[in-house]
């Protein structure tokens, strides 16, 4: 039976203003009624000041933050909860029976792919298994002291945002980051360019579409210029992770070209930042995800229709707000 309301929580909501939007102009498409809910730790996350309901939390890792979250849905009578960001994936994942039972489907995979995703070296080995190119890559115990072809990139096996992530142009930058890097992950340093491929499933884990996007221009681990491009190898090979996985609602899957070939290097299970390039090229992610909550008819392009050659570059926008606004966010506590 159809609904006419459906309330969604986005936890850890930080700077996604244009995800937000985007999920506001499908409530007013589907002419649905309901409540978008955010929680953060932090008073003056933009994406706070455009939300119906706003909640500050305990950090992630405080025993209090789960309460903290159940608390939430079960004030707001949530139907949907969707992380944005990694660390939040495991948590919720681990969790989700506590959350359904008072009523809120969360949106996540389940604890062993979440664990798979998080941890670099068991995604690589992961893409193997699938039979999917992906760089050369090595734990530190298992890294050859010569013969090795630079350039190398390191990254922490369970990093996230890009932070500690470096290109290693010789043996000299590599043992310094070998130290400085936590528990790291060495790949060969695949030429690109790189792209983000959006995997949309639906509650149901059933593949909706993949849109894929080319990065043209990072910042602070999100995409600030990108462009749409489709590739056929690319499209079958995330249909073949996503059932894999297997997921639930949108992953992101990212891979680097080396001579026309893509090799898988990261899996993001959750919203990525650069969905709104996506949605704007015509796979309408939240349009999608609130009709199947709400039971309303869910038409689906065919896998691979979206506009190709749309280009996305993002720029600074601001909110202000007082002492006496950022007091009232800071005392609007659980």
């Amino acid at each position: 039976m159809a609904r006419n309301n459906v309330n969604i929580l986005f936890t850890s909501v930080g700077r996604r203003v244009e995800l937000l939007r985007a999920f506001r102009r499908a409530y007013q498409t589907l002419n649905l009624a309901g409540n978008i809910v955010v929680s953060d730790i932090d008073p003056l996350a933009p994406a706070l000041q455009i939300a119906d309901k706003r909640y500050l939390v305990p950090r992630f890792t405080s025993p209090d933050y789960v309460p903290a979250l159940v608390d939430i849905c079960h004030r707001e009578a949530i139907d949907l909860v969707f992380p944005l960001i990694d660390p939040d994936i495991p948590i919720l994942a681990q969790h989700r029976d506590v959350l359904s039972a008072v009523g809120a489907q969360v949106v996540v995979v389940t604890p062993e792919a979440a664990e798979k995703t998080a941890d670099k070296w068991q995604t690589t080995q992961f893409f193997q298994q699938l039979g999917l190119p992906t760089p050369q890559s090595w734990l530190p115990e298992h890294l050859p002291q010569k013969d090795i072809d630079y350039p190398l990139f390191i990254k922490p096996r369970r990093g996230s945002a890009a932070q500690h992530t470096f290109k290693v142009n010789n043996r000299r930058e590599l043992d310094f980051f070998l130290d400085y890097v936590p528990d790291p992950i060495i790949q060969a340093c695949l030429p690109g360019p790189e792209m983000t491929n959006d995997v949309v499933c639906g509650l149901d884990g059933h593949l909706l579409a993949v849109v894929s996007r080319q990065r043209i221009e990072v910042r602070w681990g999100e995409v600030a210029k990108g462009v749409t491009i489709y590739d056929a190898d690319i499209t079958a090979a995330c249909a073949k992770v996503a059932a894999a996985l297997p997921a639930v609602g949108v992953i992101t899957v990212q891979c680097m070209m080396k001579e026309g070939i893509p090799h898988f290097t990261e899996i993001n299970a959750r919203l990525g930042g650069g969905v709104p390039l996506g949605i704007a090229a015509g796979v309408d992610t939240p349009r999608y995800l609130l009709a199947q909550v709400a039971g309303l008819p869910l038409d689906v392009p065919r896998l691979g229709t979206y506009q190709q050659g749309l280009y996305l570059t993002r720029f600074d926008d601001s909110f202000f707000l007082t002492d006496e606004t950022r007091q009232q966010i800071v005392t609007q506590q659980l």
